[in-house]
């Protein structure tokens, strides 16, 4: 009936019913497709592999084949123990900030004291899950199963990389006359990032993150309150800060090394580079933030000595007594001292600013008198004073070092006075977030790491899967650096009971990967795992490619350009719960995820349609009607059917048109995951590649019965049946129920 690629069958099956439309080859190697050469890297994220063939026919009586592919990835494991190793580092660094706030008044040196301790404890948890994930060596699968075991919370459920290959009738090679793969169509399957350990009593993300934060800006309770807006830039401040500083200490010493070599263009070269950082720094506090804090923090040292007469701005609200936190307001409620000194941070933080253009003026004055014709031009502001220069006395030509030493030492000095200043105040804004409720707060951000490290496991698979396959396509390139990618997630969640939660932690998880770049870096040994980089709030994962791969790359990219993804969920119920949520209960967390995120996917188009060149844009648009498929996902969602599946299957087509990363959710990834799979590979076959339509339902049954979500439910339960009974079959819609012989007990 057909060849077998490379003659690795084990067994060969037909159709139950004996309906020859399918050869079904169970095969022991994967095969790549963008060559043999790519294959070590792709092995080195990619373990386990099921391989399956299939053979059917085609609207004009040809034969396609079918090459479905399975496999478990490492990420799985590597990336939740990376993530929970800069948690620690994180909050390590914040708990020792918090301790060196210095003098506090007795109410807030006793709520600091509060603080330490539950944080320490989360730091202690933390250590000990990546004790025990550490444990786990060579695990590249945590099974359904195991969903709700405590040590492997921070692991996704069932992740595996679903790929199917087909191989068109009409393209052969020339040399062999074999079929050559036309299509690839890969799907990312995982169980929906959730907290399954800590529960769903209570809700999920969603709701819980809502409640706490309502609560936290309407309950008087003894601390300040600072927007979760406000609580972010503090730590953006704070990280600016923590890489700033040490960068211009670096390039301040490299500018002493060129004047001590009296090289010119070496002096003009690193006082370029000193003062872009430098002036980064500066520009880093001139939020209003840094002011209010450096203000609040001020109100809580003892017996704080008032400098000045209140300014007009800084007069409109009387603080409370400094033994006392202040009086709770509907916005932010920082304090105001009516005779605080505004402006000695002033003064401070324009000292940065001025050093540097001391430094600016004297490499001037220097390369003049060595004979330079340009001056060095490092301040893009403008601010340097015109008798600076001027005021520089002259000296020989070998005293550079010497007359620069001591301007280098003034600006570190002054930096160091700012940074003193502004961490401690920062890092106050901070103890405010974690004072309001312990430990509930703590337990908000257990609860959401876990989440994301699930979420955010399987993203840099499929990032990283996806990268290998478009490798040499120029388009996906650019769009890659231009535009960045669309990662979407098909939500098979109900919105009843405990699925509830899970779709709540789900969107939430989802949500943040925005907070995630990705920077392809070249590898410089056989390892090329990813290493994560950053602090929450801000991620960076470094993708390690080869030499040979790395060199193909646009230049944008091989220079780190920051690589950006725009995560959408669209979510639609489709089990028997789902049945009793809209005839009984709730649908409308379903109808809120799924507008919101339609409007995400419609300003990546915008985005992608504004900034990829006009000359791919007319191609592009020759070959997909886009504007038409969002129009329609819209209407679909607006028209509020009940198990809707047309949105999934436009959401799914739009992404595959876009170039982006597909994933496919549910509670565990295996059943109804399975069902949706196997529906939409069929669904691709007949529309894409011309699959007779007698033969639809009996492929989709072939694959459902003898592919490779059979072995995956094998693989979890340690059985060879999807976990339906009667009641869920009568309630799923058209096409997702599985043949005969191939369900049983309902999952729970």
């Amino acid at each position: 009936m057909g060849e077998i690629e490379d003659g690795e069958a084990d067994h060969i099956t037909t159709d139950v019913q004996g309906q020859k439309c399918a050869l079904v080859c169970e095969c022991t190697a994967p095969e790549s497709v963008s060559g043999k050469d790519n294959l070590p890297f792709l092995n080195s994220v990619l373990k386990n592999p099921v391989c399956k063939l299939y053979r059917f026919p085609t609207s004009d009586n040809k034969w396609m084949r079918i090459r479905e592919q399975m496999s478990e990835s490492i990420l799985s494991f590597h990336i939740p123990k990376e993530l929970i190793s800069l948690h620690i580092k994180e909050d390590l660094c914040r708990n020792q900030e918090i301790k060196e706030l210095g003098e506090l008044s007795p109410h807030w040196d006793n709520l600091r004291k509060n603080v330490l301790t539950h944080c320490d404890q989360m730091v202690n948890m933390y250590q000990d899950i990546l004790t025990e994930l550490s444990k786990e060596t060579g695990s590249s699968f945590k099974s359904s199963s195991s969903k709700g075991e405590k040590t492997l919370e921070f692991v996704p459920i069932n992740l595996h990389l679903q790929r199917m290959q087909v191989h068109s009738p009409h393209l052969k090679d020339i040399s062999s006359g074999i079929p050559q793969i036309d299509a690839l169509y890969d799907v990312i399957t995982v169980g929906a990032p959730a907290a399954h350990f800590q529960g769903f009593k209570n809700g999920g993300l969603r709701k819980l993150l809502h409640r706490f934060e309502t609560e936290r800006r309407n309950t008087g309770y003894q601390f300040i309150y600072y927007s979760p807006e406000n609580t972010a830039k503090a730590k953006e401040v704070l990280s600016n800060i923590n890489q700033l500083q040490p960068l211009i200490a670096t390039h301040a010493d490299l500018l002493l090394n060129s004047a001590s070599q009296h090289s010119p263009d070496s002096l003009k070269n690193s006082l370029k580079m000193l003062s872009e950082k430098t002036e980064l720094f500066v520009h880093a506090f001139k939020d209003q933030l840094v002011r209010s804090a450096l203000l609040a923090l001020y109100t809580a040292r003892p017996g704080g000595i008032l400098k000045k007469p209140p300014s007009p701005k800084s007069s409109t609200e009387e603080s409370s007594p400094q033994d006392q936190p202040p009086v709770m307001r509907g916005q932010d409620s920082i304090p105001h001292h009516s005779d605080y000194d505004e402006e000695e941070w002033d003064r401070v933080w324009a000292n940065v600013g001025k050093s540097l253009n001391c430094i600016i003026a004297m490499v001037d004055k220097l390369i003049e008198r060595d004979g330079g014709s340009e001056g060095s031009g490092g301040n893009n502001d403008g601010e340097k004073e015109p008798s600076l220069t001027d005021a520089i006395p002259s000296h020989p030509r070998e005293d550079w070092y010497e007359q620069l030493y001591p301007l280098i030492l003034t600006l570190k000095d002054c930096m160091g006075e700012v940074v003193n200043r502004a961490k401690q105040s920062l890092t106050f804004v901070l103890l405010q977030e974690l004072a309001y409720s312990l430990p509930q707060c703590l337990m908000l951000t257990l609860r959401r790491d876990i989440v994301f490290s699930q979420a955010l496991a399987g993203l840099v698979c499929g990032f990283i899967i996806k990268l290998q396959t478009s490798l040499y396509d120029p388009g996906f390139l650019q769009q890659l650096h231009t535009v960045g990618l669309i990662v979407q997630y098909e939500g098979l969640l109900s919105t009843y009971s405990d699925e509830i939660g899970m779709l709540e932690d789900m969107a939430v998880g989802i949500s943040d990967l925005k907070k995630v770049a990705f920077k392809i870096i070249e590898a410089k040994s056989n390892d090329v795992l990813p290493v994560i980089t950053g602090r929450r709030e801000h991620y960076v994962v470094e993708v390690k490619l080869p030499a040979r791969m790395f060199e193909s790359l646009p230049l944008q990219i091989k220079e780190g350009q920051l690589l950006h993804v725009y995560p959408v969920l669209f979510n639609v119920g489709i089990n028997e719960q789902q049945t009793l949520a809209e005839r009984f209960g709730d649908v409308s967390l379903q109808e809120s995820i799924n507008q919101e995120n339609f409007e995400l996917l419609q300003e990546y188009y915008k985005i992608f349609m504004e900034k990829m060149p006009p000359d791919y844009i007319s191609h592009f648009q020759e070959q997909n009607d886009l504007k038409a498929l969002l129009e329609n996902l819209l209407q679909n969602i607006q028209s509020k059917k009940r198990k809707n599946v047309e949105i999934m299957w436009l959401a799914a087509t739009i992404c595959r048109k876009l170039n982006g990363i597909r994933f496919t959710c549910c509670k565990s990834a295996k059943d109804r995951t399975s069902m949706s799979v196997t529906l939409e590979q069929c669904s691709i076959l007949r529309d894409e590649h011309q699959l007779h339509k007698d033969f639809f339902i009996r492929a989709l049954d072939c694959m459902r019965r003898e592919g490779c979500r059979i072995e995956n439910v094998l693989k979890n339960i340690k059985c060879r049946k999807y976990a339906f009974n009667m009641l869920q079959l009568m309630a799923f819609p058209k096409y997702y129920r599985p043949p005969e012989g191939t369900y049983g007990k309902a999952d729970t």
